[in-house]
Formats: C-alpha cells, structure tokens, sequence
C-alpha cells in the first residue's frame, strides 16, 4: 500500500510554483532569482549559527541526564505528561526534554528552546516504529510548541519600548490569553486527527526499556574511579548553595531599594529579570550535577558533539523551506494573497494593515519582526501596533519548525502535524484579534 505523502510537499511546491507564475506576470523575476540564493545563503547561515546554541544546550541537557535530574523532572510532571502523551514511558527522556522546550518558550528562551526541542525529537524518534513517519506523539508536540504559550514576550516588549509604545508591557495578558487559546486549540485538534487518522503504533515497552537502557553508558574502571572522587562533602554544597542565594537576595534588594517597589512591575524589570533567568538556570542545573557526583565539564562537552550533527543535519530542510518563503514574499505572491483575502477578513474585524503579519507569521519569523517593527515605529500607540504586537507574541514560525524538527530526525510524512500546527495559529490569530478588541 502507498503510503500518503506529507502536506509540505503540496505546500512547498505550491509555493514555489506559484512564485514563478506571479513574478512572471508581475516582472520581478530578477527579484525572485536573487531571492533564491540569498535564502539559501541565509538557510546554511542560520544552521551554522544554530551550532554553538544546539552544542551549548545539548552539552547541559547531558549534564542533567547523567546527574539523574532528568527522572526528577519527569517525576514532577508525569500527571499532565503521562496524559498528553500516554505512548511515551513517564521516565522517558523525551518527557523532560519536551518539559524543558516547553518552559523556554513560555519564558521567551528562543536560543534554548530549539535545541531542547530537538532533543526531544530525537528521544522520541527513538520509540518510532516506523522511521520517517510521524508518531502522534511528534505531533502533539511540534503543535503544542508552534502553539507557543508565553508568559513573557520579551523581545517585543523591547522593541515596544525602544519604539516609544506609552505602557510597552501591556500585551503580556493578551499574549499570555492568546496563547492559551492557541495552546487548547492544538491539543484539541492534534488528538482529535490522531484518533481519526491511521495509528502508529509505539514499540513494544520491551524495546522502549532496552533504548532507555542503552542509552546508558557503560560502567568501567574509569567511571568508578571518577565517581568516587567527585562527590564533595555534603556541606559544601551547602555552603555554595547557600552563597549563591545570598547574592541574588542581595542583588534583589538592592534594585528595589534603589528603585522603589512599583520598579517590579516595570518593562525595565521583566527585561532584567530575563537576563537574570538564564544564566541562573545554567548555575543551578550544573551545580546541582555537580554536587551529584558530575565532572561537569567533561559530560557536557560530550554532549556538545551531538548539536554539530544535529546542525548540519538540518541544512537541506532549511534551504528548502526558506526558498520557497524568499520567492514566495519576492515575487509579490504574499501581497497579491493578502489583497484577495481584505473582503473576508474585514468580516471579523481584521484591519487591513495586519493581515500581512498574520500571513507571513507561519512562514518568516524575521519577516514578520520587522513587518512588526514598521508598523509600532510608525504608530506607536495606536490599536494596530497592540494587535501586530500581541499577533508576534502570540503565534510561532510554523513552517520553520516543521522543517527543523521533523528534518533533523529523517521524518518525511508529517501525518496530521501540519493541520494541527496551521489550527493553532489560526486560533491565536483570532484569539489575539479578540483579545485586543476587548482590552484596547
């Protein structure tokens, strides 16, 4: 029996295709041409650079696992986990993984958040039964982080602030509400299509225990060795554990007296506040390996080698989906779209000037940045730079993460990945839309 091709292949090919006709009709085939190689310049660029992100988190990731943490966080979470996920054991790597992109996107960690993303692809590509198709569990996970729930989209609340936006703060409820909605919307629909669309069945839990296990280094004389003389006396870490909380009390207390209390609830706290969060996370997780009985620094650079294949596993995936975004935006195909759908979306409310940003959102991350950064320069205080503003931090780059995530493990049917994923940023769309009319 044949089996179904993936929804990116119409899509892609579609928009190749279509590019081609409009810029022939429109003369910008130069345009097109040249966008072709800067987007795939740009595609080998982007992979590149992901290479010090993905090595540096896949090194601590590492780190975790061999300090036992990894069954913590799984223990902590197995309720809501276990019920998202049921093919996936509760003490899988994949659950903490997942657990861990999820919470870097909620708290605006993009660089940390792909590279755990893809780690839990990789761990759950380990269950497949059938490689180079889509588990639902894949699925349900890639909708939940194009989904992106937010609790701090800090990136747009600095350029909000930097544009002269009167409260640039304002749009953390109508994201984190978007968000919400978005979020539901993909898990409602991920399940729903799994249990209507053909199963692929997990391996045996047999098979699921011997890649738990082998993953596992072996033991040796040098690892007994190693383990006997890392462990310091418990009250060390007390102590260092202890210092480090004295310093950031004091540093807290510092910035309030300073500052005054109302400084908590400012844009210039949420933005220290996230340069604070990450090198905390990086301080606590390690030195909670460490005193676990780590050497630290070896694991993680062990664990480093796996994010330069990662990388470079994902270069064709996104030179062929950039490409097709660059012909697609350079040929006017995006605004000759946008022009035909005006009378529907004018409907519901939509301002004409958005719809732009909601098009090129699931399809260009940088796109949509700098389409929202026009539009809040130019107008700072006005309801459009709210919704463009709440549209950014509410919705992901669906088709980039498409092509990351199911690229870096070999997945060519996507299955119901791509009408889950496209529902949920519909409904953050839409939510957004909402929201903003009621709050603004």
């Amino acid at each position: 029996m044949k089996k179904a091709s993936s929804p990116l292949n119409v899509i892609w090919l579609f928009m190749i295709v279509f590019a081609t006709i409009i810029a022939a009709y429109t003369g910008k085939m130069a345009a097109v041409t040249e966008a072709t190689f800067e987007s795939a310049r740009t595609a080998v660029e982007l992979a590149i650079g992901l290479i010090g992100a993905m090595a540096l988190w896949l090194g601590i990731l590492k780190v975790i696992e061999a300090a036992g943490l990894m069954n913590l966080i799984a223990r902590f979470i197995r309720p809501l986990m276990v019920r998202l996920f049921p093919e996936v054991p509760a003490n899988h790597p994949a659950m903490s993984a997942m657990l861990m992109n999820m919470a870097a996107n909620a708290l605006g960690l993009g660089n940390a958040a792909t590279p755990l993303g893809l780690k839990a692809m990789t761990e759950l590509n380990k269950l497949n039964a059938s490689p180079g198709t889509a588990t639902n569990a894949m699925c349900l996970f890639l909708a939940i982080n194009t989904s992106s729930l937010t609790l701090l989209p800090i990136e747009v609340i600095s350029l909000r602030s930097s544009a002269g936006v009167n409260n640039p703060a304002s749009i953390i409820i109508p994201s984190l509400l978007a968000t919400a909605c978005s979020t539901t919307v993909a898990i409602v629909m991920a399940k729903f299509l799994a249990a209507r669309g053909a199963k692929i069945e997990p391996l045996p839990m047999s098979s699921q225990s011997e890649n738990i296990v082998s993953e596992q280094p072996e033991p040796d004389e040098t690892d007994e060795e190693t383990t006997e003389d890392i462990s310091p006396p418990g009250t060390l870490g007390s102590i260092v554990f202890g210092g480090l909380a004295l310093v950031l009390s004091a540093a807290i207390i510092y910035k309030l007296v300073t500052n005054g209390l109302p400084y908590l609830i400012t844009t210039q706290f949420a933005s220290v506040a996230s340069h604070w969060l990450l090198p905390m996370i990086i301080c606590l997780f390690l030195l909670a390996s460490y005193f676990r009985g780590v050497k630290v620094y070896e694991v993680m650079t062990e664990g480093a080698k796996e994010g330069f294949d990662i990388a470079i596993r994902i270069i064709p995936f996104l030179v062929a989906i950039l490409v097709a975004i660059g012909m697609f935006r350079a040929s006017g195909a995006l605004d000759l779209l946008a022009a035909a759908l005006t009378p529907l979306t004018s409907l519901i409310g939509l301002p004409a000037e958005a719809l732009p940003m909601a098009l090129i959102r699931p399809l260009s991350g940088g796109g949509a940045y700098g389409l929202m950064s026009e539009i809040v320069s130019n107008d700072p205080n006005s309801f459009l730079a709210d919704l463009v503003s709440t549209m950014q931090g509410s919705t992901e780059t669906t088709f980039y993460v498409l092509a990351v995530y199911f690229g870096s493990i070999g997945i060519s049917r996507s299955r119901h990945a791509v009408p889950a994923a496209l529902c949920a940023d519909a409904a953050g769309l839409l939510a957004s839309l909402a929201v903003c009319r009621v709050l603004f």
